[in-house]
C-alpha cells in the first residue's frame, strides 16, 4: 500500500517564487529517491481557528502564507530509505530553504482509503 509524508508550514508571501522553485527542485530529488508524486499548495482560502487551525500549527505571522504539501510514496520501505538517502544529499541544505522549517510540521501516514 502506498504511504503519504504531509506537511504544513508558514510561507514568507513575499517568499511564494523562491518556495516554489525550492519545491521544484526538491520534488526531483525526491523523485529521483522513488517518489511516485509531490504536491505543493499554496494557501487561498485558511481560515483563523478558534481552537485549532492550520495558522495557528505553524505560528503563522501576518505577512506569511500557510502551505500545504504531500509526497506520495510506494511504500513506507522505499520512503524510509530514501529519506535517509535525502538527507545526506547537498542538494537539500536546511539553510537554504525559504521559510523557518522549526515552525514546519510533518509526517508520515498509512493510505487506508484512496477513492
Amino acid at each position: 500500500m502506498t504511504y503519504v509524508d504531509g506537511f504544513v508550514a508558514a510561507v514568507p508571501a513575499a517568499n511564494r517564487d523562491a518556495y516554489r522553485k525550492h519545491a521544484e527542485e526538491a520534488a526531483a530529488v525526491f523523485k529521483e529517491y522513488g517518489a511516485v508524486k509531490l504536491v505543493e499548495c499554496w494557501g487561498d482560502d485558511v481560515p483563523e481557528g478558534k481552537v485549532t487551525s492550520f495558522p495557528m500549527a505553524v505560528k503563522r505571522q501576518p505577512d506569511e502564507t500557510v502551505v500545504f504539501s504531500w509526497i506520495l510514496w510506494p511504500s513506507r520501505e522505499v520512503r524510509n530509505a530514501a529519506m535517509a538517502k535525502i538527507m545526506d544529499d547537498p542538494r537539500m541544505r536546511p539553510e537554504d530553504m525559504p521559510f523557518d522549517g522549526k515552525r514546519m510540521i510533518y509526517g508520515g501516514f498509512e493510505v487506508i482509503v484512496d477513492a
